[in-house]
C-alpha cells in the first residue's frame, strides 16, 4: 500500500471512528435572563461535562411568552428545539398541540430510565399531568406564593405574621399601619389571589376537572368567596392597610425591599434574590386563608415554569433529552438549583438532601414553599388547565385594575372576567377540533 492509499485509509478510519463517537447535539430553548439564565447555563455545562456522548446547549428566547410564541412558531415549520421551557399559564397551549409534545413520563420510561411519579413532590408532578396522572411536562422551576415579612416591622408593632385574613384585618394591619408601615403588598393578582385562592380554599375553579378533562371548559371565576375577598382587599387599600403600586411584579415588591410594606406576597422563587438585595432580617410563612370560607385551608398550586420534549426529534435527540431529565432530576442538581435561585426542588430526594445538611436550619425561609406545596390538598387543589389563559389572565389584570382604581364595582369586574375568559374557552375548543 503506497502512503497516498495508506493516508486516505487513515483518514477515513478517523471519520468513520468520529462519527461513532459523534456526541448527540440537542437544543434547550428557555425563558431564564440575568442569574437564573447563568444557573441554567452551569447546569447544562455540567450535564455536557457528566458524559461523553450528549450535548446540550441553552438558548435564551425571551420571556414566557416570547419564549412559546417562538416554540409553537418553530414547531410548525418544522425547525423546533428538542425541550422548551412553557410557564404555567401556557401550559394547555403547549399540551394541547396536536403532536407538538412527547409526555415526559413517556420519553422517560421509553429510554430505559427509572421513572417513579411517588419521587416527585406531589404539588409539583400533579400540575403537570394529564387527568390519569401521567406528567407530560418535566417540572423545572417550580414556586408557590408565600408571605414575606420584615422582623423587625413585625416586631416594632408587637404582632406576629397572620395566619389568617381575619387576623391580618382586625390585628396585624391595623398594628403595623400604626407602626408607620403600609401592611402589606401583592405581586400577581392572578396567580396569588385568584388562582391560589381557590387552591388553598379548595374551591372548583373550573369544569371538567379544572380543564384536565376533555371537553370545552368553562371557568367559575364568578364566585362568592373571591368577590369577597376583593372587596375586603379593595377596603383595605383605601383604607391604607394594603398597598396596590401597579400591576408590574417588581412594582409591589420594591416597597418591601424599601422597608415602606412589611409583608409581601410573591414568589418562594423570589427566595435568593431577597437574600441578596434586602439589609433587614426578613423571614417567610404560609399564604394566609379566610377561616370563614375554609377552616381547613389546602395546598396551593406551583408556578414558573416546567420543560416540555418537543416532537419530531431523532430516537438518538430523545434519549439525550431523557438523559438529560435524568440528570436535571438528580437530588445533587435540585438541590444546587433550589439553593442558587430559591425554586422549589421537585423531587423528595433533593429535599432530603436539603434537610440532611442543615439549609433551612440556615434558611427556614427557603422551605415554606415546600411545606406550603405539601400540605393536604383537596378536590380542587392539583391545578387547573386552560387554554389562552395567557389572555385570561390579561382579562383578570385589566379588570382587576379597574377595581383598584374605583372604575368598576367587584360585582361587574368579575361578571366581565367570567364571560370574557369563557368566549376564549369556547375559542380554544374550536381550535381543539
Amino acid at each position: 500500500m503506497n502512503t497516498a492509499k495508506l493516508t486516505t485509509t487513515v483518514a477515513a478510519i478517523a471519520l468513520m471512528a468520529g462519527a461513532a463517537y459523534a456526541e448527540t447535539e440537542i437544543t434547550l430553548w428557555h425563558a431564564m435572563g440575568g442569574q437564573l439564565g447563568e444557573t441554567v447555563n452551569k447546569i447544562a455545562e455540567d450535564f455536557n461535562a457528566s458524559q461523553d456522548d450528549y450535548k446540550l446547549t441553552p438558548v435564551y428566547k425571551g420571556n414566557y411568552e416570547e419564549t412559546l410564541t417562538a416554540g409553537i412558531a418553530a414547531f410548525r415549520g418544522g425547525e423546533q428545539p428538542d425541550i422548551i421551557q412553557v410557564f404555567d399559564a401556557g401550559a394547555a397551549t403547549i399540551i394541547s398541540a396536536k403532536g407538538a409534545v412527547v409526555p415526559a413520563q413517556d420519553l422517560l420510561i421509553d429510554n430505559g430510565v427509572a421513572f417513579d411519579a411517588n419521587d416527585y413532590i406531589a404539588g409539583v408532578r400533579n400540575f403537570y399531568a394529564d387527568t390519569e396522572g401521567k406528567m407530560i411536562g418535566m417540572p423545572f422551576n417550580s414556586s408557590t406564593p408565600i408571605m414575606y415579612y420584615n422582623e423587625d416591622a413585625l416586631a416594632k408593632a408587637g404582632v406576629t405574621p397572620p395566619k389568617t385574613w381575619e387576623e391580618f384585618q382586625s390585628v396585624t394591619a391595623p398594628a403595623l399601619k400604626e407602626a408607620g408601615y403600609t401592611p402589606m403588598s401583592q405581586s400577581h393578582l392572578p396567580w396569588i389571589f385568584t388562582e391560589n385562592f381557590f387552591s388553598r380554599h379548595n374551591i372548583q375553579f373550573a369544569t371538567n376537572d379544572n380543564g384536565y378533562a376533555e371537553g370545552e371548559t368553562k371557568i367559575l371565576i364568578n364566585n362568592d368567596g373571591i368577590k369577597a375577598h376583593f372587596s375586603a382587599v379593595k377596603d383595605w387599600i383605601d383604607g391604607g392597610m394594603f398597598g396596590y403600586y401597579g400591576s408590574g411584579w417588581s412594582d409591589n415588591q420594591k416597597p418591601f425591599e424599601q422597608k415602606e410594606v412589611a409583608m409581601w406576597l410573591g414568589s418562594s422563587g423570589s427566595f435568593g434574590g431577597l437574600t441578596a438585595t434586602v439589609d433587614f432580617p426578613f423571614s417567610a410563612t404560609y399564604l394566609p386563608y379566610w377561616e370563614s370560607v375554609n377552616p381547613e385551608p389546602t395546598n396551593t398550586f406551583i408556578g414558573g415554569a416546567a420543560l416540555f420534549a418537543m416532537s419530531g426529534k431523532s430516537a438518538e435527540e430523545n434519549k439525550a433529552t431523557a438523559e438529560f431529565f435524568k440528570f436535571l432530576s438528580s437530588a445533587e442538581v435540585q438541590y444546587f438549583w433550589h439553593k442558587e435561585t430559591g425554586y422549589v426542588p421537585i423531587t423528595n430526594a433533593a429535599y432530603e438532601m436539603a434537610k440532611e445538611d442543615g439549609y433551612y436550619e440556615r434558611s427556614p425561609a427557603a422551605e415554606v414553599g415546600i411545606q406550603q406545596l405539601n400540605l393536604p390538598g383537596g378536590d380542587w387543589t392539583k391545578g387547573y388547565r386552560m387554554g389562552f389563559y395567557v389572555q385570561i389572565r390579561d382579562v383578570m389584570s385589566r379588570e382587576y385594575g379597574k377595581i383598584m382604581s374605583g372604575e368598576t364595582t367587584v360585582e361587574k369586574a368579575f361578571e366581565t372576567i367570567e364571560s370574557d375568559a369563557n368566549k376564549l374557552l369556547a375559542r380554544f375548543a374550536k381550535t381543539q377540533g
